[in-house]
C-alpha cells in the first residue's frame, strides 16, 4: 500500500508539470505583423462647392422698338459679335438719314460763312465794311462750325441707335431661352431695359467653395514658416475635382481668388479654382469636390483593414517586444496609395497586427505568435 501511495504522488506531480496544451489550453494565434510604411505625402484637403461661370451677361435691348426677327436658337453656343435679334430698323434708318440731312446744311452754312468772311477780309482794307460787321462775320463762321460738329455728332448718335437695332453677342459662351418672342416691344436705355437673355462663358470655368477658419489659419502659418506658397501670390497653387458620379481625381486647376474676409457667421472664406473646361461637360450649378494642396509632411502608411473602430476611437493593435498585443488610438488622415495615413498614434518601429483581428482570441494583453507580413503600397 505505501508504494502505490507514492507512485499515485507522482503521477500528480508530473500531470501538474505539464504544459497547458497538455490540459487542453487554447495555444498563442499566429498574426501577421509589419511595421508601417513611412512616406513623404502630400496632404490634399477636401471641399465641396459649385460650378460658376468666368463670366454672366443679361443681354439687353439699348434701344426701343419692335423685335423683327430672333437669329439664334434656345440654349446654343454663341461667339462673340453673333447677331441674336434684330429690333425694327426703320425708325432708325430714317433718323440717319434726317442727321445727314442735317449735316449737310451746317455744312453749307460753314462754306457761306467762310466766304463772308474772306470777303469782309478784302472790304476792311478799303474800309467799305467795319470792324464790327467784321468781327460778325467771324462770329458768324464760328457758330456755324459749331452747328455743323453737333449735326455730325448727331448723325453718329443716330447710326449707333441704328447699330444697335442688331442685338449681338458680346461674349462667348452659351445662351440662355429667349425671354421675348418676335413681334413685342422692347425698351430699351441704360434703365428699365428689357431682358432678351442671358449668356455664360464655359471655358474655362470656376469652382467656387469655402474654407474653413481653422484650415484657413494652417495655411497662412505654412505660408509665413516658407512650407507652402500663398493662394494670393504669383505661385500656383494646385487642386483636383471630381463630380459626384466620379471615383477619380481626373479634372485639374489653380487657385485665382481667396476673399478678403471670412464670414463672421460661417466662419469661413471663399475660394475660387479655375478649371479647363475643353469638353464643356462642367456646366454652372453643378456639384463637385474639390482637393486643396496643404503642404508636404511625414507619415506613416498602414492598410484600412488593420484599423478598429472603437466607438469614437481608431485603435490599432501592436505586438509589443514580449509579444503581448497592446491597442494604440490613432489619429487617421487620407488614403494615399491604397493606405491609410496616421498622423500620430504610432511610431516607425511599431509592429503592427494586420491580419486577425476578427478572430476574439487577439485582443489588447493576449500573447500572439507574431508573423512577418508585409504593407505594400498601391501605384499612384
Amino acid at each position: 500500500m505505501p508504494v502505490f501511495r507514492q507512485l499515485f504522488f507522482a503521477a500528480v506531480l508530473a500531470f501538474a508539470a505539464t504544459p497547458a496544451v497538455a490540459q487542453g489550453g487554447p495555444p498563442a494565434m499566429p498574426v501577421g505583423v509589419a511595421e508601417p510604411i513611412a512616406k513623404r505625402v502630400t496632404q490634399w484637403d477636401e471641399y465641396s462647392g459649385r460650378f460658376e461661370p468666368v463670366a454672366a451677361v443679361e443681354v439687353r435691348a439699348r434701344v426701343s422698338g419692335f423685335i423683327d426677327k430672333l437669329h439664334f436658337r434656345d440654349g446654343q453656343l454663341v461667339n462673340v459679335g453673333d447677331l441674336l435679334l434684330t429690333i425694327d430698323k426703320r425708325p432708325f434708318e430714317i433718323a440717319v438719314e434726317s442727321a445727314a440731312a442735317e449735316v449737310a446744311r451746317t455744312k453749307a452754312q460753314v462754306e457761306l460763312a467762310e466766304n463772308q468772311v474772306e470777303r469782309s477780309a478784302t472790304l476792311i482794307k478799303s474800309r467799305t465794311i467795319t470792324d464790327q460787321e467784321h468781327d460778325q462775320r467771324k462770329a458768324n463762321l464760328n457758330v456755324a462750325r459749331a452747328q455743323q460738329k453737333a449735326a455730325e455728332s448727331g448723325l453718329k448718335s443716330a447710326e449707333l441707335n441704328l447699330d444697335w437695332a442688331d442685338v449681338r453677342a458680346p461674349l462667348a459662351g452659351r445662351i440662355s431661352d429667349r425671354k421675348v418672342d418676335a413681334g413685342n416691344l422692347v425698351s430699351g436705355g441704360q434703365t428699365g431695359a428689357t431682358l432678351l437673355a442671358t449668356i455664360v462663358t464655359l471655358d474655362p470655368i470656376r469652382f467656387v467653395f469655402d474654407i474653413s477658419e481653422a484650415d484657413y489659419i494652417r495655411y497662412q502659418r505654412l505660408f509665413l514658416s516658407g512650407s507652402r506658397p500663398s493662394e494670393r501670390g504669383d505661385t500656383v497653387i494646385p487642386v483636383r475635382i471630381r463630380l459626384s458620379d466620379e471615383t477619380e481625381w481626373t479634372r485639374t486647376g489653380r487657385i485665382d481668388f481667396v476673399d478678403n474676409t471670412l464670414g463672421t457667421r460661417s466662419g469661413t472664406i471663399r475660394a475660387r479654382a479655375i478649371v479647363e473646361n475643353k469638353d464643356q461637360l462642367l456646366t454652372p450649378g453643378i456639384f463637385g469636390r474639390l482637393q486643396l494642396f496643404g503642404g508636404e509632411y511625414d507619415a506613416l502608411l498602414i492598410p484600412d483593414s488593420a484599423i478598429i473602430s472603437d466607438q469614437a476611437r481608431k485603435i490599432v493593435f501592436t505586438v509589443g517586444p514580449e509579444n503581448v498585443v497592446a491597442a494604440k488610438p490613432v489619429v487617421l488622415g487620407p488614403l494615399v496609395d491604397g493606405l491609410r495615413v496616421v498622423r500620430s498614434g504610432l511610431t516607425a518601429t511599431d509592429k503592427v497586427v494586420l491580419d486577425g483581428l476578427a478572430n476574439p482570441m487577439v485582443r489588447p494583453g493576449v500573447k500572439v505568435v507574431p508573423q512577418k507580413g508585409e504593407i505594400v503600397a498601391k501605384a499612384n
